[in-house]
């Protein structure tokens, strides 16, 4: 993995962000198919799109949740 994945993620465990945020965002951004239907969530949704776009701007949003 890159630097920002690694750096990201450690600032999300640290804010204690949404589980389904960080593993959405975690798979989204190395490209991993999404969760099968029935294991999508809200959380999940956004961080898979916000990791597909590279965009560490959100997961703020989801700290604490």
């Amino acid at each position: 993995m890159d630097q920002t994945y690694y750096d990201t993620t450690v600032k999300m465990e640290k804010e204690a962000v949404n589980a389904d945020y960080l593993e959405g965002w975690q798979s989204g951004y190395v490209l991993n198919p999404p969760r099968e239907e029935q294991h999508i969530t809200e959380a999940y949704e956004a961080g898979y799109e916000d990791g597909k776009a590279h965009n560490t701007d959100n997961f703020s949003n989801w700290a604490g949740k």
